[in-house]
């Protein structure tokens, strides 16, 4: 029995004790001053009825001072009730012995002692009280009491009657303690299993509270008539209303439902079925976003009793929907595009090569040769437009292999030395470490990736300066043990800078700022570091230089191989 119960049932006793040794030694005194006895004999009868509620108001302080001790000391619980059994046979003494009418008294000790400990409280006690009041009734008859009685032996009742008596309330004692134990058994039970049943259902609803609340879509409840009478956490997230102020408040005015939801609260009886719906909706701080509603009846055991609301914030969800419409339709517009630019390439080729020949071949003024020549530089310079624009519309398959990104470097540094874009003022570093840096990877677009952000720099360097190389590895502060981190490329130039009004743009197709190039280096980087699930981080100031740094992550997605087949 666990302590708390244990102490409030003993409190009870207590409290009960001394009410009722009050009232029933007051009823007695009471009659003992109306009876027609002497003056002496009826204060030495009362005397002792006074010493009992003394007794009895003083074992109440004692036991309720040591009421917090019964959880380690169980037996202050059987003095207690073997107190009460003696009390109550001083009482029966007092008033009669064996013809007294208060012998009914022990029923209640023993009835106490179930309540208190059940069985075997109850029977200890009836048995007890049985043995006491056969005592007490056999001193009666020998003449060895000493306390007072208000029988003489001559009133006393023939020996038979006695037995009969005795044995009549010994039965008695036994069969409330018999009953009164099942009983109190019985409530015992049915008081854990209702304690079960409530600890149960505390638990089932407190997960139903955080099944509910760790819903990431909005979900109310209401009744027929629309006021609302659930709102989980994620709605107070969604709406910007907090549950306080949505509980009780009417679901149109709270969810702002379209006209579409009006006649839900309609007295008709049939509720014809909602679709979803996405309507706008403005939150309690005035920030307008796109909400997806569904519906559906509420139904209990005694019938539909309601609505019940899921809902969704999917401002973001159609801000990606029409950014993939975009998306399909410049996909589109590219792959067209890239099938003209390819049209087109073919017959420029065979006109480049027609016009080298005639040039050749033909006697040409000087006006003439000159027209020749810029013909050619033009067809070579759309040439290279056309090539560039064709790697970013069509990416090639990838070469997989294990590379060393060291290698792929310091090889783009010497290209880059002997290049037409490298001028006397043009200072080119590299800066590698002693041990290998392995990627798996396609080398030509590794290699591509360092070149176009080299010439880039170059181009931005016009009056010369140092471009810088290098390659490291790293992981992110938070990561794992076994988190392999990202290979890191760094492109460092001494040139103009990029405008901070410019940053967003230079990823765009035909951006370039410098005269020579395409406008497609930095796109076609992008594009390359994208496929390989890495990012481009650029620091960049004015008139001071800029940085790209290429992050390609150790284990990059899977790329499309030349080996694979679609």
């Amino acid at each position: 029995m666990p302590g708390n119960t244990l102490r409030r049932k003993l409190l009870w006793l207590i409290a009960g004790r001394a009410a009722a040794i009050t009232f029933v030694l007051g009823a007695a005194i009471l009659v003992q001053y109306r009876a027609e006895y002497s003056p002496a004999l009826a204060w030495f009868q009362i005397g002792p009825f006074f010493g009992l509620i003394g007794l009895t108001y003083g074992l109440t302080i004692v036991w309720r001072l040591t009421l917090r001790y019964v959880d380690r000391h169980p037996w202050l619980i059987d003095v207690q009730l073997a107190c009460d059994a003696v009390i109550v046979s001083a009482i029966v003494h007092l008033t009669g012995g064996v013809a007294s009418y208060f012998s009914s008294l022990y029923a209640l000790p023993i009835i106490a002692a179930s309540t208190v400990q059940s069985w075997r409280g109850g029977l200890m006690v009836s048995v007890l009280s049985s043995l006491m009041y056969a005592g007490l009734v056999v001193a009666q008859y020998q003449g060895g009491s000493p306390l007072p009685t208000v029988l003489s032996e001559e009133a006393l009742p023939p020996v038979r009657v006695a037995i009969f008596t005795v044995g009549l309330n010994v039965f008695g004692y036994m069969a409330v303690a018999i009953l009164s134990g099942y009983l109190a058994e019985g409530l015992r039970r049915t008081g854990e299993q209702l304690e079960e049943a409530s600890s149960a259902l505390a638990n089932l609803q407190a997960f139903s509270d955080y099944v509910i609340n760790s819903m990431t879509s909005g979900l109310a409840t209401c009744d027929v008539n629309g006021r609302l009478l659930t709102f989980n956490a994620a709605g107070t997230a969604i709406t910007g209303t907090p549950a306080v102020g949505a509980i009780g408040g009417h679901a149109l005015d709270v969810l702002q439902l379209p006209a579409q939801f009006r006649h839900l609260f309609d007295s008709a009886e049939a509720k014809p079925a909602l679709p979803r719906l996405e309507y706008a909706f403005t939150r309690a701080d005035g920030k307008q976003i796109e909400m997806g509603i569904s519906c559906a009846q509420l139904y209990t055991p005694r019938g539909a009793s309601g609505f019940l609301f899921t809902f969704q914030d999917v401002t973001a969800i159609k801000k990606q929907e029409r950014e993939a419409r975009v998306q399909q339709r410049l996909a589109a517009v590219g792959e067209m595009a890239a099938g003209i630019a390819h049209e087109i390439r073919n017959p420029l080729a065979s006109m480049a090569g027609s016009i080298q020949i005639l040039r050749d071949e033909l006697p040409l003024t000087p006006d003439q040769s000159q027209l020749m020549d810029i013909v050619l530089r033009e067809s070579d310079r759309l040439n290279d437009t056309i090539r560039n624009f064709l790697a970013y519309a069509r990416p090639q398959r990838a070469t997989v292999a294990d590379i060393d990104v060291r290698r792929v470097i310091t090889d783009t540094a010497r290209l880059l030395e002997n290049s037409a874009e490298v001028a006397d003022t043009h200072r080119i570093e590299v800066d590698v470490p002693a041990t290998p840096i392995a990627y798996r990877g396609d080398e030509a677009q590794i290699k591509q990736i360092v070149w176009n952000l080299a010439t880039n720099g170059l181009r931005a360097m016009t009056g010369g300066g140092r471009l810088r190389l290098s390659v490291r590895t790293q992981k992110a502060d938070d990561a794992a043990p076994d988190d392999p981190g990202e290979v890191v490329i760094s492109v460092q130039d001494e040139g103009v800078g990029i405008a901070p009004e410019d940053m967003d743009g230079i990823f765009q197709p035909f951006r370039g700022a410098f005269g020579r190039g395409t406008g497609l280096g930095l796109s076609i980087v992008h594009r390359i570091v994208s496929d390989y699930g890495g990012e481009v981080r650029v620091i960049s100031n004015r008139g001071q230089g800029t940085t790209f740094e290429v992050g390609l992550p150790t284990i990059p997605k899977p790329l499309e191989t030349e080996n694979a087949r679609t």
